[in-house]
């Protein structure tokens, strides 16, 4: 799986929108602040989160993006996916016939671990540490 810099941003922005959405729409500005993400980069990659049906967004002066569902409703793989299509597999070269299957086993296990870390588990809990458990631990079980 390749993660693109749009991929990147789009989880943190989608994970800004969850943690400080609550109280309505978030304005594009108010996320960059927050992010360090520039509103112009920022503008390449709400349309993609809400074409996907991932963000709600609302025109106006209160206006804004907001989540379309709960947290625990997005996975990261969903999130990655409305940027960048259907996640790209790991590239490599078509001529290394031998591990071929390291390959595609590589990116089974990457999809199966974005599809499992939702974008609940990205929000920070009461101690400020992250829910999500280090990929190993993943790859483990």
């Amino acid at each position: 799986m390749k993660i693109s810099s749009k991929g990147r941003c789009a989880l943190h922005i989608m994970a800004d929108i969850a943690e400080n959405g609550s109280n309505g729409c978030i304005s594009a500005k108010d996320i960059s602040q927050r992010q360090g993400i520039s509103v112009k980069y920022m503008e390449q990659i709400l349309p993609h989160l809400t074409r996907a049906g991932l963000l709600h967004s609302e025109r106006g002066a209160q206006g804004g993006y907001r989540l379309t569902r709960a947290p625990e409703q997005y996975t990261t793989l969903d999130i990655l996916r409305a940027v960048a299509g259907d996640a790209a597999p790991v590239t490599h070269p078509p001529q290394t016939h031998r591990t071929q299957a390291f390959w595609e086993g590589m990116n089974r296990a990457m999809q199966a671990y974005a599809e499992s870390v939702t974008l609940r588990d990205l929000m920070p809990t009461t101690d400020n540490r992250r829910r999500t458990e280090p990929a190993h631990a993943y790859l483990l079980d």
